[in-house]
């Protein structure tokens, strides 16, 4: 069973336990609807924090993954420039000796 089922249920549990609290307390009905509908609103700002914490977090570490690969790009780069140089010292080197390079 994947994490975000897991997740769900444990976040639908909660709920469904607080509004049943609440649906079965001895209170007038206007005090239960009041308590219900800020039950929701706090529990709808929780989940939106969770959610943009998560977003923030997975946003970090694509640029993070993202450096990480342009900064290997950049060494690779380097590396051929390095080796393409080398070649054309040889060649030249060669070319002075006068023998012919395959």
């Amino acid at each position: 069973m994947s994490a975000g089922k897991v997740l769900l249920g444990i976040l639908a549990g909660v709920a469904s336990g607080a509004v049943l609290g609440i649906l079965l307390a001895p209170e007038k009905g206007s005090d239960t609807r009041k308590k219900i509908i800020k039950k929701g609103d706090d529990f709808t700002d929780s989940l939106n924090e969770k959610f943009t914490e998560f977003f923030e977090a997975m946003s970090k570490r694509f640029e993070q993954e993202k450096e990480k690969v342009s900064n290997f790009v950049n060494k690779a780069k380097e590396k051929t420039e390095d080796i393409k140089e080398d070649i054309e010292e040889d060649i030249k080197k060669e070319a002075k000796k006068g023998t012919k390079v395959v």
